[in-house]
């Protein structure tokens, strides 16, 4: 079974930084694209970034893009997601993905929180 980890959450003041992680095992890790996204109280689970496979190619949410940055490092099974010029709206959980396109299915950490407050 694949395993995904979140981890780097927590609480951040407004303009602050964060780096979130995630680990990714039980298959090969370059094969599958990885996403992040987020899900605030009473609100639906929400793209924020994605990276392919190899790291060559990115795309972002636009309420996001400039202030946060995915990449990856394949030889670590890892994806990270730093956060730039944090907003209280930012508050939320994050969420990891690891999107098996050619099963038709995504694998989903359990989240990690993150709390942006003075």
């Amino acid at each position: 079974q694949v395993q995904v980890v979140e981890s780097g959450g927590g609480l951040v003041q407004p303009g602050g930084s964060l780096r979130l992680s995630c680990v990714v095992a039980g298959f090969t890790f370059s094969k599958y694209h990885m996403a992040w996204y987020r899900q605030a109280p009473g609100k639906e689970r929400e793209f924020l970034a994605r990276i392919i496979g190899d790291g060559g190619s990115t795309m972002y949410e636009d309420s996001v893009k400039g202030r946060f940055t995915i990449s990856r490092d394949n030889a670590k099974n890892t994806v990270h997601l730093d956060m730039n010029r944090l907003k209280p709206d930012d508050t939320a959980v994050y969420y990891c993905n690891a999107v098996a396109w050619w099963e038709g299915r995504d694998y989903w950490g359990q989240g990690t929180q993150v709390v942006v407050s003075s």
